[in-house]
């Protein structure tokens, strides 16, 4: 039998329902069933959600930790029931998503009694919001709460940040 002619027996076959297959690893006990009356395909695995954020309180990491691996968004308050500090935090909580894709660590100091290091390091005044980039250094300062659209936005103008992007053949 040639090629064509077994095409069309297949074809044929299949227009009748009598050549339905059962998908590779099906059941065969339900394999001649029709289609709509078999099992139906596992349904692919769900694409993975962006990690979280990592989030430290200042007196259990030292800024040295984090130097060319992280970039520390350290968040200050003289307590946590501090609105804007409540505000912030539930902006990062809400979409982390971007945050961990620019390798941003968020350290807490909800304290000033402790003086933590970070405290000692970045003289905060109440609510405070210091972005450092992976060098250590300060890039950014903020008397009030940022989104996380705005933060991803300052972070993507970093020199450091814009040479991975580089790197990586990524667009911000």
């Amino acid at each position: 039998m040639r090629i064509s002619s077994l095409f069309l027996v297949v074809a044929a076959l299949a227009v009748s329902g009598m050549g339905s297959l059962a998908p590779v690893g099906g059941n065969p006990e339900t394999a001649a069933l029709p289609p709509s009356t078999r099992e139906p395909a596992p349904a692919p695995p769900p694409a993975p959600a962006p990690k979280g954020v990592q989030s430290f309180a200042a007196d259990d990491v030292d800024p040295a930790e984090f130097l060319w691996k992280l970039r520390p968004l350290v968040v200050f308050a003289d307590t946590a029931d501090d609105p804007a500090y409540v505000q912030q935090m539930a902006a990062i909580l809400r979409d982390p998503g971007p945050l961990a894709v620019r390798d941003v660590v968020v350290i807490t100091d909800t304290d000033p009694s402790t003086s933590s290091l970070w405290r000692t390091m970045l003289n905060p005044q109440g609510f405070s919001l210091v972005l450092l980039d992976k060098d250590g250094q300060v890039k950014l300062r903020k008397p009030l709460p940022w989104d996380v659209r705005e933060i991803s936005r300052a972070i993507d103008k970093f020199p450091l940040r814009r040479q991975e992007i580089g790197r990586a053949g990524l667009t911000p």
